[in-house]
């Protein structure tokens, strides 16, 4: 009967709670809640991404628009109106997405905080989470740099790419595959790695939180001051499930403009969806970004942790399926 909707609704409720919480959590810090777009006319250019379209008919004219990947475009250029610190619990859309820890329509909470580097992101994320977690016995967090895990867990060095090494790794592991996918594309051995290799061993009865990652891998976020080959970034795990993506913003117009034409030419070389560049996202930097640090953290994923379920279906009253 796809009519009724795939959750218990026991996990309704429990849905209700855990929002009404993350909103208590913001309004206690006096972080100002805000709703953005999410259909836009422009989308990421992440080449990682895919995305959903569709015609705004406008006469005589029509328009290509997207639905966001996530709505941190929008609320960069409320920062860089004079925001200050906000927060947003949204719908976001991922094309091509499906499976026991997808679903093309999903539920972030994306949240900046003006004056805040990445340590300090950090302690506010690990502060949420536990919070939200303890009640299933989730009381402790780690913090661990992307190349010390990285190197714990596979021996290899991510941040130089040794073809041999990392072809010999995957050929002794029984990933002899991940050679035809990779290529000799840095990234995307580092993107297969990471998730079959690494990945499952972390935040295992605890909150891991992954920071410095390659620069390679992060379009969005401030350079290491020490190391340019690494980045101001930090993913959240819990039991093996990437829960957020975060960084310490980029700020620089030119620099951004640079790595989103570089995600562009990835994009037309792998044959992938064109996309076009954020003009008004931008015109913002150019206005002048303050610093700050923000952070996606998926809800969905977040209320499987929180319920002990182990689909996705599971949380949503009508999954893609039933939708």
């Amino acid at each position: 009967m796809l009519w009724q909707p795939a959750c218990e609704l026991d996990a309704l409720r429990l849905r209700a709670q855990l929002l009404q919480a993350i909103r208590q959590f913001f309004q206690q810090r006096g972080v100002l809640e805000v709703e953005t777009p999410l259909l836009c006319q422009a989308v990421a250019t992440d080449p990682q991404l895919d995305f959903f379209t569709t015609r705004f008919h406008l006469t005589p004219h029509q328009q290509t628009l997207y639905l966001q990947t996530s709505p941190e475009f929008a609320m960069k250029r409320l920062l860089a109106a004079g925001s200050g610190c906000i927060f947003q619990i949204c719908k976001a859309f991922r094309n091509g997405e499906t499976g026991r820890m997808h679903n093309p329509e999903f539920t972030l909470l994306e949240w900046y905080r003006v004056g805040f580097d990445l340590a300090a992101l950090m302690d506010e994320v690990a502060e949420l989470l536990l919070t939200l977690l303890a009640p299933v016995g989730i009381t402790h967090c780690e913090r661990i740099s992307y190349v010390n895990v990285f190197v714990e867990h596979t021996g290899l060095n991510p941040l130089v790419f040794d073809s041999e090494a990392y072809h010999a790794y995957v050929n002794s592991h029984g990933f002899a595959d991940a050679s035809t996918l990779c290529g000799e594309n840095h990234a995307l051995w580092l993107d297969f790695l990471f998730s079959h290799c690494v990945q499952p061993l972390l935040g295992l009865g605890q909150v891991t939180l992954v920071y410095g990652y390659p620069a390679l891998q992060s379009s969005l976020a401030r350079l290491n001051s020490d190391d340019a080959r690494v980045t101001e970034r930090v993913e959240v795990f819990v039991s093996g499930v990437e829960l957020g993506n975060g960084y310490e913003e980029l700020t620089d117009a030119v620099e951004q403009e640079r790595r989103f034409n570089h995600e562009v030419a990835a994009r037309q070389q792998q044959g992938l969806a064109p996309v076009i560049k954020d003009q008004r996202l931008l015109a913002a930097l150019q206005s002048g970004l303050p610093a700050c640090s923000g952070i996606a953290i998926g809800v969905d994923r977040l209320l499987m942790l929180v319920s002990g379920l182990s689909h996705i279906d599971a949380v949503l009253a009508f999954p893609i399926a039933r939708a």
